[in-house]
């Protein structure tokens, strides 16, 4: 119980101190794998884990959005760089 508080207060510390890292997957993966992890009691490597895969799982999501919807990435790349050219025209 002790680690799986220690865990939570860890990943806890970690969003509030840098919100602009985008750790959507990580905060969700991290408290599923703290779980995990605490049942194998390796609940901080647990943590770590699942916010590694959590995250890498929603940027595969967001690059699925991307490709089903083509012509909003291409509009949201052209907002980035005004050069870029659509490659499916």
């Amino acid at each position: 119980m002790r680690h799986a508080l220690i865990a939570s207060a860890a990943l806890l510390g970690i969003a509030a101190a840098s919100p602009s890292a985008h750790a959507v997957g990580c905060l969700s993966g991290g408290a599923a794998g703290a779980f995990a992890g605490h049942m194998a009691h390796h609940a901080i490597l647990g943590a770590l884990g699942g916010c590694i895969a959590g995250h890498e799982w929603h940027k595969h999501s967001l690059r699925q959005e991307d490709v089903m919807n083509q012509q909003d990435y291409v509009r949201r790349r052209q907002e980035v760089d005004p050069g870029y050219r659509n490659p499916w025209q």
